[in-house]
């Protein structure tokens, strides 16, 4: 089984979320279609701009919490090592 910690963002340079996740394509696609109330839905942040690959649930759990601490000018480096132009990399989960 693969887990994920991901970022996504409103628009770039907006607003960001940090989660985890064991399935990324639905649970982006839940917040994607606002399928749930929540800080996503309500500040329209749909855009999947980084995610990594972990092992196991607790590591992709403490990669959430250690970057939900993170100063954002970090979260924006760490956004923009992958991802320089802020695409949003939904579809890039099913090639």
């Amino acid at each position: 089984m693969a887990f994920h910690t991901y970022l996504m963002a409103s628009a770039p340079y907006g607003t960001l979320y940090c989660g985890h996740s064991d399935n990324l394509a639905g649970r982006i696609y839940v917040h994607r279609e606002k399928l749930l109330k929540g800080f996503t839905s309500q500040y329209g942040i749909l855009r999947l701009v980084w995610y990594e690959h972990h092992e196991t649930r607790s590591a992709a759990f403490t990669r959430e919490r250690r970057i939900k601490k993170w100063e954002r000018a970090w979260k924006i480096r760490l956004i923009e090592e992958m991802n320089p132009r802020w695409d949003d990399l939904y579809a890039d989960l099913f090639l």
